[in-house]
């Protein structure tokens, strides 16, 4: 076991996202998943049914003992709900500037109901991005961070480059709501842009591929990977994922997260 990532994020009951979704990640690749639960969900495959808000306070409780004791090699925030949620965990991540932070804007459930309310986003913009060494965003996530409609190649780039210009380390820009049969995710660092493609497949069972790509990315910078390895492993094994998905529910259903695990 190497490489200790804390997740900040929200529970999935039906388990294919969220926390949920985070723990089977992290182990899969050989990390070690501690967590704080920032909402709990009640959610299936098709839907989202209802939300409860976690307690801020006890949000920071939840983070600082594990952070105390256990320690972290990485810190991966996903579904935040609200602006209270962010500015707490903003204040808690403000105090351990040496961990790194892999944002994943949760803001729609695969489904469509709204996971982060509208007056969280700009504290996300404001705090959370400058912190986050890198931000995992699909295009409706970074149209309502950037304000631009990506309607076109030139616009994906300039979602990606304002993301950069309101502070994230690097932004990876996922292609999955694209059309076409090959999928295209777009890393873009100041340094510059490289591309990762692999062929589209056709299936409903996509549950979870933001949470879970963006928990395979925390777990490979916890285990000292540079950005690019972390990065095209997490794409490799999210697209092995869904290649395998069991094909559970009557929506969206979830990946097969531990193929990476199984010696059948």
């Amino acid at each position: 076991m190497n490489g200790r990532v804390l997740i900040v994020a929200g529970s999935d009951s039906g388990g294919g996202a969220g926390i949920q979704a985070d723990i089977k990640t992290v182990t899969a690749l050989g990390g070690y998943a501690a967590t704080a639960i920032t909402a709990l969900t009640a959610q299936d495959t098709r839907d989202v049914y209802e939300v409860i808000a976690g307690d801020p306070a006890f949000v920071r409780k939840q983070m600082e003992v594990v952070l105390a004791d256990i320690g972290a090699d990485a810190v991966k925030l996903g579904m935040l709900h609200d602006g209270p949620v962010i500015e707490t965990v903003c204040d808690v991540l403000e105090s351990v500037p040496e961990i790194p932070v892999v944002t994943d804007p949760v803001m729609l459930a695969k489904g469509g109901a709204r996971l982060l309310s509208e007056a969280a986003v700009e504290v996300l913009r404001e705090r959370l991005l400058p912190l986050s060494v890198i931000v995992t965003p699909n295009l409706p996530e970074a149209e309502a961070i950037t304000g631009i409609l990506i309607d076109s190649e030139k616009n994906r780039h300039a979602a990606a480059e304002k993301i950069l210009w309101l502070g994230a380390g690097a932004v990876l820009l996922k292609g999955g709501h694209t059309d076409g049969d090959t999928v295209i995710d777009l890393l873009f660092t100041p340094a510059g842009k490289e591309t990762f493609e692999h062929p589209r497949i056709h299936t409903g069972q996509t549950h979870g591929t933001g949470c879970t790509l963006a928990s395979a990315v925390a777990t490979g910078i916890a285990q000292g990977k540079e950005l690019r390895a972390a990065v095209e492993r997490a794409i490799d094994y999210v697209h092995e994922a869904i290649r395998r998905a069991p094909g559970y529910g009557s929506g969206h259903g979830p990946l097969d997260h531990g193929h990476t695990i199984r010696t059948e």
